[in-house]
């Protein structure tokens, strides 16, 4: 498949799990080449990864939290909070998850997770 195929399949995911497409504009001062990069990475993470068959989107979706929390990726982290819980994970289960997390990454990692996870709880308050 064609990184093209798997970017238009990305940008399909997206809409499926997020409600809306991920189409990410150049910012201020960004190169062209920031384009490919973000079409590269929807065309892997979206059309390549996310729409496979191996775990259904709960499951892909928890997995993908530990990670980003993990890594202390705060940014992806409040997308796939918001894939998520959009997939049926209940904030209950998200809870569990950081205070599993604090025991394998670390409290404090766990805990400044835990606080992007708030922010995005309150959106759908």
């Amino acid at each position: 498949m064609s990184t093209d195929e798997s970017y238009e399949r990305g940008l399909r995911e997206t809409e499926r799990l997020l409600g809306s497409r991920l189409e990410l504009p150049l910012g201020k001062g960004e190169p062209e080449s920031g384009q490919d990069f973000r079409r590269l990475a929807i065309a892997h993470t979206f059309g390549d990864s996310w729409s496979r068959s191996g775990l259904d989107d709960r499951g892909r979706g928890l997995v993908s939290v530990a990670i980003a929390a993990t890594l202390g990726a705060f940014e992806p982290l409040r997308g796939q909070l918001r894939i998520a819980l959009n997939a049926g994970v209940t904030k209950e289960e998200i809870v569990e998850l950081f205070i599993h997390l604090q025991a394998y990454a670390g409290a404090a990692r766990a805990f400044e997770s835990y606080q992007v996870a708030l922010a995005v709880f309150a959106e759908r308050a």
